[in-house]
């Protein structure tokens, strides 16, 4: 468990791999590698990488984002919190502070895939405005399973751009 304080979400750097590192593997079956992470620093003008740093502790990395953001679409490639804190908020504050970024990209539409068994993902998405497209047979291994295609279009976007980001207080 944590400590209550003020989390903050930053962009990433190469010095927060270790402890994105840690988070991803608990958190994946097939966890991102270390050079998939490094290589998303070498494209700046698409990667968006955000860490949410607990204000105690060092400024200890609760979670994360990875997203893409090409002409006016951003893609949410990966988002893990570290198991101790889910369900406190970090997740929709990531995702709230990578659309607030995309958009200022020019990112006017979001989308993402996400197991369709990851029914805490499913309701954050829904919870954000974010709807299921379509199903991907088989699009995940260890375990094989299908992926739901979720879509946030422009008038669901713009309503979340108004919502807070930074500075929430929480505890697990």
């Amino acid at each position: 468990m944590g400590e209550a304080g003020t989390i903050t979400i930053e962009g990433m750097t190469r010095e927060d791999i270790e402890q994105v590192l840690t988070i991803e593997q608990v958190s994946f079956a097939m966890p991102w590698s270390r050079n998939l992470f490094l290589s998303e620093f070498r494209n700046p003008q698409v990667s968006l990488m955000l860490v949410a740093r607990s204000a105690g502790s060092g400024g200890r990395i609760l979670g994360y984002i990875v997203c893409w953001v090409v002409a006016d679409e951003m893609h949410i490639l990966d988002l893990a919190i570290e198991p101790s804190w889910r369900r406190n908020g970090i997740a929709r504050m990531l995702v709230l502070a990578a659309l607030r970024q995309g958009a200022g990209r020019g990112a006017l539409r979001a989308y993402l895939e996400v197991r369709a068994s990851n029914t805490a993902a499913l309701s954050l998405y829904e919870s954000l405005g974010f709807t299921r497209s379509l199903v991907r047979e088989g699009y995940y291994d260890m375990p094989i399973e299908n992926a739901v295609v979720m879509s946030l279009q422009r008038d669901a976007l713009a309503s979340l751009l108004k919502e807070p980001v930074n500075g929430r207080k929480t505890s697990p």
